[in-house]
């Protein structure tokens, strides 16, 4: 099973019923600040609101968990906003086209008409099976409950088995704040969708997860936690505690799942199409220095090469960050664990 979210989570188990239908549930959750906002994922984070791709102003972004199946059945988590376009809903789909089944995960209302279609498209593609999950990642509640609904849905109905075997952290929010103009409210905010979600989420899955180091954990970063981003003391801060909180667990896990994280720059979504001119400015040397990120006549649309004459390159397209975890939930990366994978086109090398 799979979920979109902050995080997701992949479990051996067979899945039972009809694979065709998707399933919804709410989760009573306090009011948050941002609720009732633009909801998105953070692969649909577009470097007009944050150089890295990720996230800016009061924008949240949710995708919640996924289940893959490759050559076993399994169950996954994952959280993040869901539109159809960003890094969330591409690693969705590659995760669903690997034969995933999927536990979404989404916190707004506005985001319930997209979800449900993209949990659609996925089961009638690939015929696996959507559970969704409305549920706020700010709420430290919501990834026990995340969790429990899924058990409660794709446990064995004789055994009562349940395994999840991987994790997708995906879920974020970002603002951009000079440093005078940093408030504790906002900093509690993004620490809390960011870091502590992510945390306990994979504490809520690990009496679920393997014990024969097959699980698979990703976290989404960006590179905002290593790039020194003008007015991102927070967010940068949450994504460099991601990434130290991915090597912690690559080590205290170790005999559970490998734990690595990837970290996109600019992805073409809404929010980065429609970013400031200051903004695009500010991003255009990074831009320009990123191998990857050229546009080219031949290949590229005619809208995407217009923009990099002025940006300095195109941004990423979700496919290409979500072919790399795709990759680390694979069997084969059974021997990366600890790692901060390029996925920026290289905006930022892996060291």
């Amino acid at each position: 099973m799979g979920w979109y979210q902050s995080s997701s989570l992949i479990s051996k188990q067979q899945f039972m019923g009809d694979r065709r239908q998707h399933f919804h549930s709410d989760v009573n959750r306090p009011f948050a600040p941002h609720m009732g906002q633009n909801v998105f994922h953070e692969s649909d984070r577009r470097p007009g609101s944050t150089a890295t791709g990720g996230e800016t102003g009061n924008h949240h972004w949710r995708f919640t968990g996924y289940v893959k199946l490759l050559k076993r059945n399994q169950a996954g988590l994952q959280s993040s906003p869901i539109n159809g376009k960003g890094i969330g809903a591409a690693i969705a789909r590659n995760l669903a086209s690997k034969g995933a089944s999927l536990v979404m995960n989404y916190s707004s209302e506005s985001s319930n008409s997209s979800i449900n279609q993209l949990a659609t498209e996925l089961q009638q593609s690939h015929g696996i099976q959507c559970l969704i999950v409305q549920a706020d990642l700010s709420s430290p509640a919501a990834p026990s409950h995340i969790v429990n609904v899924a058990k409660n849905h794709f446990s064995h109905p004789k055994t009562n088995k349940f395994r999840i075997d991987i994790i997708i952290n995906n879920a974020g929010v970002s603002g951009n704040h000079p440093v005078e103009e940093v408030t504790p409210e906002e900093f509690s905010r993004q620490y809390a969708v960011n870091v502590l979600a992510p945390l306990l989420l994979v504490q809520s899955a690990l009496p679920y997860l393997p014990t024969d180091r097959s699980g698979r954990i990703v976290n989404i970063s960006s590179v905002s936690s290593s790039l020194g981003f003008i007015g991102q003391s927070i967010y940068g801060g949450t994504k460099a505690a991601l990434e130290a909180m991915t090597r912690t667990w690559a080590r205290e896990l170790a005999e559970i799942a490998t734990v690595n994280a990837v970290n996109p720059g600019p992805v073409d979504t809404d929010m980065y199409n429609e970013s400031s001119d200051a903004f695009r400015n500010r991003m255009r040397p990074f831009i320009q220095n990123t191998p990857l990120q050229a546009a080219r006549e031949d290949v590229d649309e005619e809208r995407v090469v217009e923009a990099a004459k002025s940006d300095g390159g195109r941004p990423a397209w979700g496919y290409e960050v979500a072919g790399v975890v795709g990759m680390l939930c694979s069997e084969e990366s059974g021997w990366c664990t600890g790692s901060v994978v390029c996925a920026n086109g290289g905006m930022k090398f892996s060291v």
